[in-house]
């Protein structure tokens, strides 16, 4: 592997720095939630000696899931880094969370590591969910590995999680995933279950015993050497095929004994290139010992393993202006290009911008220009500042360690970046510059929220505008249509989060109320209506009488206004003024307030006054024929219909049909998207999708996803219609 750089522990509490990117590893820990993940990073930091017993760091604090939410919901809702240090390599862990709910925090936790540690549960298996983010870092090169926990749980069983991720994530090359070690087990106790107490080098053929609480090695007896004989072959030949050296398979069949140093370097090598992927075993610390099973192998495969930052290619830029850019190199020298993958708030130092440095050096209070993307539907403004860098830090725990500098490769949180958001780019101000953004998962369930009481609506869109700013999976819509402020959500834990938050944080109250999808209105039928607007109250009066006829139109045709007046009934400077006040009531709508559309309005006769005549008479008359005509003819409900393509397992496509089906959905075509998965493509309509982000996780065990778009309105059902217009007669 690389040559490696020592770290160096910060003064007085301070952080750890690293002298150059080869000094440096990133690692996020992906898993379901329940699969350990939190557990594992305190184990590590405590076998690294990062904190003093499990969980805690040296002054009392939790290490990890110390937001007050997290504590109150009980799991982990938002990214968190944890920084240790092993053999002078600094390593940033990135804990996050593994409810499909907080897949954005996942995502960005994805961009700021350069490899993957997967958690899986022996005691639960291998998540759908979790197959489909392997298959996004496999689309990436990401290097990836496996550990194994909840070993302790009954019926839990080692081999059998092993040959369950082979299948899983082996794809065409089942013996790339393979483990490293094997458990040993100790005496079954009186629930029959046979505690795991060691682990067995396959490599060394080693035996690291942690029977007496804390760990040690010794050779294996003679009772355990059958354990490893052929699970060590298959490793030996699994790490054989990815060596570069293309002998080596030939001299190792032919019976020649391959050095462990030559395999080990080798499965290094493969580990890096992202080819080969070990599954390893971990268990938290017994009472009272510092290592718990598995930790000191996983810092090992971390350190010597997985890449550092130079070895990992960075996103691409561009100027502000798009104009193409030289690739990023990981130099600390080099142009600063940073990004924020994460954005916080505290409640003494404001806003605290969590930020992966892919090249430059970063500095404490620095001006930097912010470039960013403005994704507008999501609430997200484009900007293109300057800003001045506050401290730089890393967090650990509650605490907050301050750092001189950040250099290329490494994570720093930034203080007071009053105008950035995640996902933007941090550059020199001389020479700013713009990162492609990573893909953002869109949020398709509506919350329609209103203040809870007056003082709350003076603080409701500070806050909102915050709390976007923080979650870019959030989108917040003002729909002109029905008037309501709208959260577009994740899912119902994303909701409870996002609500606390803006209670907790910001102090704004809000409730909940029924979203409602947009609809319109149309003539069924054609219909006259006669608009008479006179009235005499001392002065100049008003005067104004409008006859028109109304015509439905097709789907999509908007509103026609049609002028055949003859003889000057309508004087010309008031023709205008009639349609004005046909296309204003047709925006008020005329059954059940929704905007009136699709139709020919002509204005075929009427009758002025030469004093009490005026623009204001005649849009009142247009409006009042308008609603005249609706009175005498069949008004249609239309509602807003959606392509939606729905991406499952084809064990999923028979349930997901028929509950498309069920919504009134037309299924117009499915068709295959890679190996097991098929993708199916229905236009169905919107007032039955409010909660289809939640049903469709339900129906697919998680792994199923989905995406909309607008195609047009139809008619609404008129048994639903009726529904409509009971509720709006009612005030509901």
């Amino acid at each position: 592997m690389s040559e490696k750089s020592r770290t160096r522990p910060g003064a007085a509490g301070g952080a750890l720095t690293a002298d150059r990117p080869t000094a440096l590893r990133n690692v996020v820990l992906v898993g379901h939630s329940g699969s350990g993940k939190t557990t594992l990073v305190e184990a590590l930091a405590l076998a690294s000696g990062a904190v003093n017993r499990a969980g805690r760091v040296e002054d009392g604090g939790c290490l990890s899931d110390y937001d007050e939410i997290e504590h109150r919901q009980q799991r982990s809702v938002q990214l968190s880094l944890v920084p240790v240090d092993w053999g002078g390599v600094k390593i940033n862990i990135l804990d996050t969370p593994g409810y499909a709910d907080f897949v954005g925090e996942l995502r960005a936790g994805l961009r700021a590591a350069d490899a993957a540690l997967f958690v899986v549960s022996a005691a639960d298996g291998v998540a759908g969910a979790t197959r489909t983010v392997w298959d996004e870092c496999a689309a990436v090169g990401m290097p990836r590995a496996l550990v194994v926990t909840h070993l302790e749980a009954a019926r839990a069983d080692f081999d059998e999680m092993t040959r369950r991720c082979r299948d899983t994530f082996g794809g065409d090359d089942p013996d790339a995933v393979l483990p490293l070690y094997l458990p040993l087990y100790g005496t079954p106790g009186a629930d029959g279950q046979a505690p795991v107490h060691g682990l067995i080098d396959l490599l060394s053929q080693r035996v690291f015993d942690h029977s007496s609480g804390e760990r040690t090695e010794r050779a294996p007896a003679a009772d355990e050497l059958p354990l490893i004989a052929q699970a060590r072959n298959r490793l030996i030949e699994g790490i054989i095929a990815e060596s570069e050296d293309e002998t080596l398979m030939d001299r190792y069949l032919g019976g020649e004994e391959i050095d462990l140093k030559t395999l080990t370097s080798d499965l290094e090598t493969a580990v890096a290139r992202g080819t080969f992927h070990p599954v390893l075993a971990a268990a938290p610390a017994a009472d009272g010992a510092r290592q718990g099973l598995g930790t000191i192998e996983l810092l090992e495969l971390i350190t010597r393993g997985f890449p550092t930052p130079a070895e990992r290619p960075a996103p691409a830029v561009t100027g502000t202006d798009g104009a193409p850019c030289a690739a990023l190199t990981c130099d600390p020298d080099g142009p600063l290009a940073a990004e924020v993958v994460k954005t916080s708030s505290d409640p003494y130092v404001g806003r605290v911008s969590l930020v992966r440095i892919f090249s430059g050096t970063l500095r404490p209070d620095e001006t930097v220009h912010v470039s960013g993307h403005g994704l507008e539907d999501r609430g997200h403004e484009d900007h293109d500042v300057d800003e001045r860098v506050g401290a730089l830090s890393v967090p650990f725990g509650k605490q907050q360690r301050p750092l001189s500098r950040a250099i290329a490769g490494d994570l720093a949180c930034v203080a007071k970046l009053t105008r950035a958001e995640t996902g933007d780019t941090l550059s020199a101000k001389d020479a700013p510059l713009l990162m492609e953004p990573w893909a953002m998962p869109d949020p398709l369930l509506p919350v329609a929220i209103e203040a809870h009481s007056k003082a709350d609506e003076d603080k409701l869109s500070l806050g909102l505008s915050r709390l976007v700013a923080e979650d870019p999976t959030l989108r917040l819509e003002h729909n002109p249509d029905t008037h309501q402020m709208v959260l577009w959500c994740l899912g119902e834990a994303h909701v409870d989060v996002a609500l606390e938050r803006l209670r907790s944080r910001y102090g704004v109250q809000v409730d909940t109320v029924a979203h409602k999808v947009a609809l319109q209105e149309t003539f069924g039928t054609t219909a006259s209506g006669r608009g008479r607007h006179v009235k005499q109250s001392g002065g100049h009066g008003q005067f104004a009488i409008c006859e028109i006829t109304v015509e439905p139109l097709p789907v999509g045709s908007g509103i026609e206004f049609v002028d055949k007046v003859v003889g000057g009934a309508v004087p010309r400077q008031f023709i205008p003024s009639v349609e004005k006040g046909v296309r204003a009531q047709a925006a008020r709508g005329v059954a059940v307030g929704h905007p009136l559309v699709d139709i020919r309005v002509t204005l075929h006769d009427g009758k002025s006054h030469s004093v009490d005549s005026s623009d204001a008479a005649f849009q009142k008359s247009g409006a009042l024929a308008l609603r005249e005509a609706a009175a005498e003819a069949r008004i249609d409900l239309l509602e807003p219909v959606a392509e939606v393509a729905v991406l499952v397992p084809d064990d999923f496509v028979g349930p997901v049909m028929s509950d498309l089906s069920s919504r009134r959905g037309r299924v117009v075509g499915t068709e295959q998207s890679g190996a097991g998965r098929t993708l199916i493509r229905a236009e169905v309509p919107e007032t039955e999708l409010g909660r289809y982000a939640i049903d469709l996780r339900s129906l697919s065990h998680g792994t199923g996803r989905f995406s909309r778009v607008h195609a047009r309105h139809e008619p609404m059902p008129s048994q639903l219609a009726q529904k409509v217009r009971e509720e709006a007669e009612n005030g509901a």
